[in-house]
């Protein structure tokens, strides 16, 4: 039996738990430079608010209702994420990160651990203990696939809070939530599919389920379609990719492809020395997340976008990519090469309204083979502790108190707007709450 682990509304509940007050008052939190709505609490959600709703057309709305509106504070995001993390790898073995807000949990073998009362129980202590260590309420759906978990973790989210659990261990119960799930709702389908799916007679999950394989690979997409098919019957087909929640940093992380670090501007942007600093800015962040999972580049890739919405034809988006000789994840040798590249992409008096970086190609440091007119090993030993340095400096007093030159101001012109934005609480020693009795 395979979990998902949904954390509710997880930027709003992240904010609550520092902010005890907004407990039953509408919240919601904005995306990039205080663009659109991307996290409602259930009060917003029932005054009508819309995922995606672009705030400056919402804004008045939402000051009508008195609805409590922050910035997306990543930092502190990301830390309450890990910390879900190690609670469920406390549950099982294996836990395989789906989201920042979504993991899925292998419970093959646990019904055994959970005794008799069975694994709604078991999810039940899950979700019990993830609130109690953390503050973050969940919904957890069990079933034997992935598919089919997912299904039962939306349906297990319409239930009231505090009973946001639903275990399909029964051809019944798993063919009573075939039924309650519209065929655009099950995962996988997608926009593209669900109105031909319909048009063809199929508008739940279990009018999927009764048709054909035949028909499934004909008019779904052939072999994908058939594994969803699969899944939804109960036939696990997709992996279990587990983490592994106990890894030092600097430990290879399995399955990451590429890192990416990309965003809007507060205003658009056609200077070329802050178009340098934000290139840079992604370039330090990227590389020192390839750091801290054990990881080198092999192909930078760097973009530029101007406005999507602009009338007439052309890309919005402009990339250029460079091959490294010897794959690295030093920022200086990265940022440098970034700023080569941003200077022939960018074509003066255009506009921009956001850039970003890519490093992909990745493998352990160390393994590739050294170029013959690059850097010495002991070269580039001197780099790697001189990384490490960087590192461990930023770690102990804070993100960014160490940095390239090239990276610029906290205030430059080109970062986005974050007006809204609640403390650090987490990840910052000065923002730390004090106790004093």
């Amino acid at each position: 039996m395979i979990a998902l682990v949904d954390c509710n509304n997880f930027y709003v509940s992240c904010e609550r738990v520092f902010q005890p007050r907004l407990h039953e008052r509408p919240v919601v939190v904005l995306s990039n430079n205080d663009g659109c709505l991307i996290s409602r609490s259930d009060e917003a959600k029932a005054l009508g608010f819309e995922m995606g709703e672009p705030y400056h057309l919402a804004r008045a709305r939402l000051q009508a209702h008195g609805v409590q509106v922050f910035s997306s504070n990543y930092a502190l995001y990301g830390d309450m994420s890990r910390r879900v993390l190690r609670v469920l790898g406390e549950f099982t073995p294996e836990v395989d990160v789906y989201s920042i807000d979504e993991a899925f949990l292998n419970l093959a073998g646990m019904r055994y651990h959970a005794g008799a009362a069975g694994l709604d129980a078991y999810a039940r202590r899950i979700s019990a203990t993830v609130h109690e260590h953390v503050g973050i309420p969940t919904a957890i759906g069990v079933a034997p696939t992935k598919t089919l978990a997912k299904l039962a973790n939306r349906l297990a989210r319409q239930l009231p809070a505090g009973q946001r659990v639903l275990v399909l261990d029964s051809d019944d119960s798993r063919w009573a939530a075939l039924h309650q799930t519209a065929i655009g709702k099950v995962w996988g389908i997608g926009r593209r599919y669900a109105p031909k799916l319909e048009a063809a007679g199929i508008r739940t999950a279990a009018d999927l389920v009764a048709a054909s394989e035949g028909w499934v690979r004909r008019h779904l997409g052939g072999v994908v379609g058939v594994r969803l098919w699969q899944e939804l019957r109960g036939q696990p087909c997709l992996d279990f990719d587990a983490a592994d929640l106990a890894a030092e940093p600097g430990q290879p992380a399995a399955g990451r492809h590429s890192v990416t670090c990309t965003r809007s501007f507060g205003r658009p942007q056609s200077d070329l020395a802050a178009l340098r600093e934000a290139v840079a800015t992604f370039v330090s962040q990227a590389a020192e997340k390839l750091r801290r999972h054990g990881l080198a580049a092999h192909v930078l890739t760097v973009l530029l976008g101007t406005d999507k919405h602009a009338p007439g034809p052309g890309a919005r988006t402009h990339t250029t990519v460079a091959t490294l000789p010897t794959a690295t994840n030093d920022t200086g040798e990265l940022i440098q090469l970034a700023l080569q590249r941003l200077e022939l992409l960018m074509r003066p008096g255009t506009a921009y309204y956001r850039a970003g970086v890519t490093l992909s190609g990745l493998e352990p440091p160390g393994q590739a083979q050294l170029s013959l007119f690059g850097q010495s090993a002991e070269q580039l030993e001197q780099r790697r502790q001189l990384m490490a340095h960087l590192d461990a400096l930023n770690a102990r007093f804070g993100r960014g108190t160490v940095r390239y030159a090239a990276t610029g101001l906290d205030d430059g012109a080109w970062r986005g707007r974050r007006n809204l934005m609640s403390a650090p609480c987490t990840t910052d020693w000065e923002r730390l709450w004090q106790v004093r009795s």
